[in-house]
């Protein structure tokens, strides 16, 4: 059972009973992310999640630790290039607690000076540890190469000279200008009681009261092509090769998962057989979609021997091509469109998970979508739909290739078809 209700303040709570289960995950999402950051305040969103477990007025590191582990809970947070969530996931005999804890944490945070400093070594260290990952840095690269100049090309962690001149004040006034209770949602999933849960969380949260109107302003990227090669000592060559997406509430969204899964997106697609199992070429190669409020990417990663590179390029963009030149026959519409459903559902099996949609449908669409919906919104998908959009999003005008190991640009550049 799904209920929406708006308190006072305008926070937005979005909740799903589920009586079946015995936990409950409460998240609460703050929309604004690494693309809401001007010059000059890169990595700040993220650094406010660090900051938010330092200590609050009543509690300290330590204690909000042996608090969380005492409920036999989990307590986390994420940054993302749109949204900042703070959650907590417990037996559901521990929702008030575990509210009055997230409560606390977000509104009492100390943001000490002294705790400022310290996780400005611990996010640093967090930089350098995506430098270290062959995969996770290309993807960096990859992202801040097809979207160019845009917000969303940069790095959720933020820049390392930015990072080591932020200050309290900078984070607070950060937070009075974008965290506002109008850009709030508060989701929850699980099994508990309408009856009860709405009054606790008017208790914790019906006091958030922003300054002014919230701040956000955003405009849609423009996907950039081109070779890209960031030269490092490294067994492989790793891959990313981008193009045209779509925002995540687009019409057609349904038809760009299906042509996803069968470009790259399941063991059973295009690229992994021709890639891995028929040649050999890569032990790991797969595409998928990034979707943003107002644009998105279509990627694939592979990581092969360097000298293979060139060749993986090749046989990649040939897939492209002759995906959007023929399109996809029947089995592999319904074994894509099978494969969606079973991932959907399967998705759906835990009360994080169902927290996580609620959230995303209330901040995307302004609505819930059930699972009856989505299936069959998904059977729905045609032939002719998939194919007009292959047409308009594998256009090799917009197809970027970025390398990182020890190849030659114009040796990928030549292998583009």
């Amino acid at each position: 059972m799904y209920r929406k209700v708006i308190l006072k303040n305008g926070l937005r709570v979005v909740a799903e009973r589920l009586p079946e289960l015995r936990s409950v995950t409460i998240g609460l999402w703050v929309n604004v992310g690494s693309r809401d950051e001007v010059h000059g305040e890169e990595g700040y969103s993220h650094f406010i999640e660090h900051m938010f477990f330092k200590g609050t007025t009543s509690r300290s590191a330590a204690q909000i630790s042996r608090e969380i582990d005492a409920l036999g809970g989990e307590l986390n947070a994420f940054t993302t290039r749109e949204t900042t969530t703070l959650y907590v996931k417990v037996l559901d005999q521990h929702l008030k607690p575990a509210l009055t804890l997230l409560s606390d944490l977000f509104h009492r945070s100390r943001f000490d000076p002294r705790d400022v400093e310290k996780e400005k070594q611990v996010v640093l260290e967090e930089v350098r540890t995506v430098q270290d990952d062959p995969e996770d840095f290309l993807q960096e690269l990859h992202t801040r190469q097809t979207l160019h100049r845009h917000p969303l090309g940069r790095p959720i962690l933020g820049e390392v000279a930015t990072i080591q001149r932020l200050r309290r004040k900078d984070l607070l006034q950060y937070m009075e200008t974008h965290y506002h209770p109008l850009e709030t949602v508060l989701a929850v999933a699980g099994n508990f009681q309408f009856k009860t849960l709405i009054p606790l969380v008017e208790d914790a949260f019906g006091s958030f009261q922003g300054h002014g109107r919230p701040h956000v302003s955003r405009w849609p990227p423009e996907v950039v092509g081109g070779v890209l090669v960031h030269r490092k000592p490294l067994e492989q060559a790793h891959l990313c090769l981008g193009l045209k997406g779509i925002p995540i509430d687009h019409k057609d969204r349904y038809a760009a998962y299906v042509l996803n899964a069968v470009l790259g997106g399941s063991v059973s697609s295009r690229l992994f057989h021709e890639i891995r199992e028929k040649r050999g070429l890569a032990y790991s190669i797969y595409s998928y979609l990034s979707t943003y409020s107002d644009g998105g990417t279509l990627t694939v990663y592979a990581a092969s021997r360097p000298r293979e590179a060139p060749r993986v390029v090749e046989l990649t963009t040939r897939e492209i091509r002759r995906l959007r030149a023929s399109g996809l026959d029947r089995k592999e519409l319904q074994r894509a469109k099978n494969q969606m459903k079973g991932n959907v559902m399967l998705s759906l099996e835990s009360s994080h998970s169902r927290m996580h949609k609620l959230a995303k449908d209330e901040l995307s669409r302004g609505r819930h979508a059930s699972l009856e919906e989505i299936l069959e919104d998904i059977d729905r998908v045609s032939d002719d739909q998939v194919s007009r959009l292959s047409s308009e999003l594998l256009d090799p005008r917009y197809l970027a290739v970025t390398a990182l190991g020890p190849v030659s640009q114009r040796g990928l550049s030549q292998a583009i078809c």
